[in-house]
């Protein structure tokens, strides 16, 4: 089977027993999972499988949840495995909802640890993505501890932490990239009613990435959602606060899941990373807490609109921020014309297969240069950025106008793209 259609993956567990798949975070590897695996591989055939480029898995992008879902599936045909439980951490999880969403027959339960129906915004994950590609993933490395715990297990676990920043170092800046691609597109809040099996939406009470909100909004979409707030634990609760974790994954797939599936070959271990003694903690947990789930989108006839095919991609490309403004300052005198820029600029000329992203973030740099449109250079040298250019191709760019639209013209982009480009490419804090 094509390394580029599967993924990498561990075993653990009876080879009789039934499946559960457990899917990491952003960043990590299975590996996060260690502390859990001895008492769930007493009853449950673990298999975990690492994202692309994550962990010594091959570098092969993908930049949807839905094209890491189908990787995932067809790993699993590869080993004859129909249906199984599955728990995954922030983008495992939108993983396992993907899952449930398009192959509903295949996920007999589902736990969803540190996730939410939408992560974040677009222009973040953007954002980020130009970071790692100017600077990879060293200012992502190390502002890591304090995202993924609380300070308290930051200063007494020095060794624990370490070890999770080194799988973040160790990881392909290119798969990083196309995984902030795909959680950027993520957004399955219309869709959280046709969720139809058995949640548990687990969330670390100090998690300031995807905390007890984003917990909530998941509990009140899904029919049969039960949250579990982890006290003392922040966005990578399976490594904070192990046991309990544990105990409420136990519980949940216990409780609602009892299918039997068949063996499944088990791989050579791969070797541990370091395990220190985790504190115990009370674990709070809360019943269903639902609301009437949000009405699905209506059904597209035909042709699609080239206006929301624009609109989509005018988003994608400058961000929905400056979108949002845009729109916004629109009134009566100027809504038209940007309609027009919508559904001609952007859903006909944009949206054509001929040229690929880079390619006309490059032609419209040079257009603007051109034609001395400063402001709208600033807005497409982050969007040139966002679409793959590198800062140090800009400036070649920008160094070839100089010879073809003239020194004044050249002279004044490079001072606008010096200016967004600092500001793109300065990690935040």
């Amino acid at each position: 089977m094509s390394e580029t259609k599967t993924l990498q993956y561990r075993i653990d567990g009876p080879e009789d027993a039934p499946v559960l798949v457990i899917g990491p975070s952003l960043g990590t590897t299975g590996h996060m999972w260690d502390r859990q695996i001895p008492e769930l591989a007493a009853t449950w055939r673990i298999l975990r499988f690492d994202l692309p480029g994550h962990g010594g898995a091959p570098a092969y992008p993908a930049t949807s949840i839905s094209e890491l879902a189908d990787r995932l599936l067809a790993t699993l045909d590869g080993l004859g495995v129909q249906r199984f439980g599955f728990a995954g951490c922030s983008i495992g999880g939108a993983i396992g909802a993907d899952l449930v969403l398009r192959h509903p027959h295949r996920v007999a339960s589902l736990a969803l640890v540190a996730a939410s129906p939408r992560f974040g915004t677009a222009d973040d994950f953007r954002q980020r993505g130009v970071i790692v590609r100017t600077h990879g993933l060293d200012p992502i490395a190390r502002t890591s501890p304090e995202q993924w715990f609380t300070p308290g297990f930051v200063a007494a676990q020095p060794a624990i932490v370490e070890w999770a920043v080194q799988m973040v170092r160790t990881t392909d800046p290119g798969c990083y990239i196309a995984a902030c691609e795909a959680l950027a597109a993520f957004d399955i809040r219309a869709d959280l009613g046709r969720i139809g099996v058995p949640t548990l939406v687990l969330v670390g009470a100090d998690d300031t990435i995807t905390g007890p909100a984003e917990a909530r909004t998941l509990v009140a979409g899904i029919p049969d959602a039960r949250l579990a707030l982890v006290p003392g634990a922040s966005h990578l609760a399976p490594i904070e606060q192990p046991a309990a974790v544990t105990d409420l994954l136990v519980r949940h797939f216990s409780d609602a899941w009892h299918d039997t599936l068949g063996a499944i070959p088990a791989p050579p271990a791969p070797p541990a990373p370091p395990v220190l003694p985790q504190p115990v903690m009370p674990v709070a947990e809360i019943g269903p807490v639902h609301s009437a789930p949000p009405a699905p989108a209506p059904a597209g006839h035909g042709r699609p609109d080239p206006y929301d095919t624009g609109m989509k991609l005018r988003r994608e490309v400058l961000g929905n921020a400056h979108v949002d403004r845009a729109v916004e300052d629109a009134d009566e005198f100027t809504a038209d014309f940007q309609e027009l820029v919508t559904r001609y600029s952007w859903g006909e000329v944009w949206a054509r297969e001929g040229l690929d992203r880079r390619t006309r973030s490059c032609v419209a740099l040079t257009a603007l240069v051109a034609g001395g449109h400063l402001d709208d250079l600033a807005v497409h040298t982050r969007a040139a950025l966002r679409n793959g250019l590198t800062p140090g191709e800009i400036r070649e760019l920008l160094l070839q106008t100089a010879v073809y639209c003239g020194m004044p013209a050249a002279n004044a982009a490079f001072k606008v793209a010096q200016a967004v480009i600092r500001e793109e490419t300065t990690p935040r804090p």
